[in-house]
């Protein structure tokens, strides 16, 4: 979305001088009305996606906590069902299996969460970016002179 700003403008995009003679078309307040446009509702797109990214890297989070669970009872189902080979691999095929599984929706809850992680980045700079300086509320100074302060204690 910002390279939408930074992008050179394309040759059908300008307009040839010697086929629009003596008129004028000033298009400067339309691409600036289409950028602002862009960042400001684009900020909220990126915000939703971030909610969005985060729910499913819930959902991958819970489908591996399901396959953990498996594995322990699994493992709570014998004493040596969750015995390691010399690879490092549970012997029983079944516990490796669920291990593995869990692994992999781990992984997969972990690139939700960076895409959720670069969204709210990108979110944030939008809203940096839709910030309209000079169109907030005036400097409102404070009359120091005004202020009295009193304080009694009692003898």
């Amino acid at each position: 979305m910002l390279l939408c700003g930074a992008a050179p403008r394309l040759a059908a995009q300008h307009l040839d001088a010697r086929r629009h003679v003596g008129t004028t078309h000033d298009l400067s307040g339309q691409r600036e009305t289409f950028r602002r446009a862009t960042v400001h509702y684009g900020k909220w797109f990126t915000a939703a996606g971030a909610a969005a990214l985060i729910v499913l890297a819930q959902q991958q989070h819970t489908n591996s906590q399901r396959e953990w669970n498996a594995l322990l009872d699994i493992c709570r189902s014998a004493q040596d069902a969750c015995a390691l080979g010399a690879d490092g691999r549970y012997i029983r095929s079944d516990a490796e299996q669920r291990y593995q599984r869990s692994r992999a929706f781990d992984r997969r809850a972990n690139r939700w969460l960076l895409g959720a992680q670069a969204s709210l980045l990108t979110t944030t700079a939008l809203f940096i970016i839709d910030l309209h300086p000079g169109e907030g509320p005036g400097n409102i100074p404070f009359p120091g002179h005004e202020l009295r302060v009193g304080v009694r204690l009692p003898l």
